[in-house]
């Protein structure tokens, strides 16, 4: 087994494995596994993808899910993809605030622009032109810390995988 494991800055970690099983024993291997009564995590298996979330009981809102991708490569080996992250109604509040703050900052930009040019008022426009990049390293930052408070479950839920993966 060869693991390749992305950069740290992320905030959602990714990984990458070979196996020289195949893909239908490795998926089989997640849904015994998975569909055992003294598993206790939440799962969906669909095709090669296998998405395990952490027990309902344990859940929280910085709760993290891993996203599994198991793919044939063109010789005898299969590709395992991971991808730990938030769920994904948080992913998609921080992205369309991320998105909202950009457009913001262009907009707030050229009022500035436009203001100074016209040579009227613009210094309500400027603070929220210099907070806005203030604001964005605030959800970075908050970003982490959610990440750090689900590190728990994130290494509970790679071991329950790396343990999956390598029974037989």
């Amino acid at each position: 087994m060869e693991v390749q494991i992305n950069s740290e800055i992320h905030l959602r970690p990714r990984f990458k494995m070979n196996f020289t099983e195949s893909q239908d024993v490795l998926i089989s291997r997640f849904k015994k596994r998975l569909n055992d009564k003294d598993c206790k995590y939440c799962s969906k298996i669909v095709d090669g993808h296998i998405i395990i979330d952490v027990p309902i009981n344990e859940n929280h809102f910085w709760s993290p899910q891993l996203n599994i991708e198991i793919e044939k490569d063109d010789s005898e080996k299969t590709i395992v993809k991971g991808l730990f992250g938030p769920k994904p109604q948080l992913w998609t509040f921080f992205m369309f605030f991320h998105f909202a703050m950009a457009v913001a900052f262009i907009g707030f930009s050229i009022m500035t622009y436009v203001q100074w040019t016209l040579k009227e008022d613009y210094i309500i426009a400027l603070i929220i032109v210099l907070a806005l990049p203030v604001l964005w390293v605030v959800m970075y930052v908050l970003g982490r810390i959610g990440r750090r408070k689900g590190h728990k479950q994130m290494d509970e839920l790679y071991k329950f995988m790396m343990s999956t993966l390598e029974s037989d």
